[in-house]
């Protein structure tokens, strides 16, 4: 159902599953808007991919684009202050010089948040982990920005190919944003860098930073007021059940096009929101959290997986494998054995001949490198199946909880 200016809902109404939605809609610059009322437009991934075509202004795009937010020059501006207001949180100065190890859209408007309160800030990418030791050097970076897995591998490398010490980088700081941190991942790094580290948590559309901490064991402190917030799975409503998960959205109200819109990001907490013990406290008893504070996520749901920072269709994964011939069902696998995300396509065929057959193992792995930058493994089932099933996932991390939010307890 597409929003009608000027139309009332009703508060307890939900929005029609199926029914077609343009996140781009412009909307009367001189209506005001409360933070906290409706009603809204609920949107997924899927809805501001489906507005990619008749979305406008500066488009921050996923890399399959399966997702398009669209920021004009004050959305922009008002996204690059928050992630400055995080980086600040983080302790980051005019002393310092930062080095962005970020995948786009991400990285370019981290560069720039920093460039407003560090003294020089770089974006590098983050692929090439003796490509970004030589940036870190010759740019002499007292701050590096990573996602948590990068920053480990980084570690790892540094350790195990280079044989160089990590305290001669000299850094003083390490933020981490992107992914969910496997346990310890904080406080191993600070150590080892002998640096301050911080999690931030940033929009899985624009890449801007919305809420940091400063310890695992911490709930996110919001970096504006109303604008991360919990909602239940199974319903369309910012009231979740106290007892059971929560989703993360994000509720912008000042954005020039999506101020009447909740963002379903497709990310789930647990934690005293719920009712569960607080971190770090395994009765929860003395635990007490600033006023506003949000768990931070440990989980996914819905038809996109987490992979190294990048989110993956799972549909996408489904209508490309139905193209083509013989291929009856598959299942994607996801872990984090050492310190990176692998994640293993495992194909079933439906008839013996295409088993051992090296073209279509080709064409699979062809068909995934054209869908995603993430290394997916391509496997081919020994065993055969007559008839069809839908795709599976299978993830040994732990993270993704299942494709449907009404199904998750």
């Amino acid at each position: 159902m597409t929003a009608t200016p000027g139309a009332t809902q009703e508060p307890g109404a939900t929005q029609e599953p199926g029914a077609a939605q343009d996140p781009g809609a412009a909307q009367d610059p001189g209506a005001a808007q409360d933070p906290g009322a409706g009603p809204y437009r609920w949107l997924t991934r899927d809805d501001l991919g489906a507005a990619a075509a008749s979305a406008g202004g500066l488009l921050h795009v996923s890399p399959d684009v399966s997702a398009a937010y669209p920021l004009t020059p004050a959305d922009r501006a008002a996204e690059e202050e928050r992630t400055a207001a995080a980086l600040r949180a983080a302790g980051v100065g005019g002393r310092d010089r930062v080095v962005v190890a970020l995948a786009e859209p991400a990285g370019a408007l981290w560069a720039s948040a920093a460039a407003r309160v560090a003294a020089a800030a770089a974006a590098v990418g983050p692929r090439g982990r003796m490509r970004l030791h030589h940036a870190l050097s010759a740019l002499g970076a007292t701050t590096l920005v990573a996602t948590p897995t990068g920053a480990m591998d980084f570690l790892a490398r540094l350790h195990l190919e280079f044989l160089l010490d990590p305290l001669d980088l000299g850094l003083r700081h390490i933020v981490l944003t992107g992914e969910i941190a496997s346990k310890r991942t904080l406080g191993h790094l600070a150590g080892e860098f002998d640096a301050e580290v911080h999690e931030v948590y940033s929009s899985p559309f624009s890449g801007g930073a919305l809420a940091w901490r400063a310890s695992e064991d911490a709930p996110l402190t919001p970096l504006a007021d109303g604008l991360l917030r919990l909602a239940s799975l199974g319903k369309d409503d910012l009231t979740p059940e106290a007892a059971g998960p929560a989703e993360l959205v994000i509720t912008p109200a000042g954005h020039s096009s999506l101020g009447d819109a909740v963002l379903r990001t497709g990310q789930v907490v647990r934690g005293p929101a719920d009712g569960s013990p607080a971190p770090g406290r395994p009765d929860g008893a003395a635990a007490v959290s600033p006023a506003g504070a949000i768990p931070a996520p440990a989980h996914t749901v819905g038809d996109h997986v987490l992979v190294r920072g990048v989110w993956l269709s799972l549909p996408r994964i489904g209508r490309t494998l139905a193209k083509i011939d013989g291929v009856a069902r598959w299942e994607l696998g996801v872990s984090r054995q050492g310190t990176l995300d692998a994640a293993v396509l495992t194909v079933t065929f439906n008839r013996p001949s295409l088993v051992g057959n090296p073209m279509w193992r080709s064409r699979l792995q062809e068909s995934m490198r054209a869908l995603t930058p993430i290394a997916l493994q391509v496997e081919i089932a020994p065993e055969v199946a007559e008839t069809s099933a839908p795709g599976m996932v299978n993830d040994l991390r732990g993270h993704h909880l299942g494709r449907d939010r009404a199904l998750v307890t």
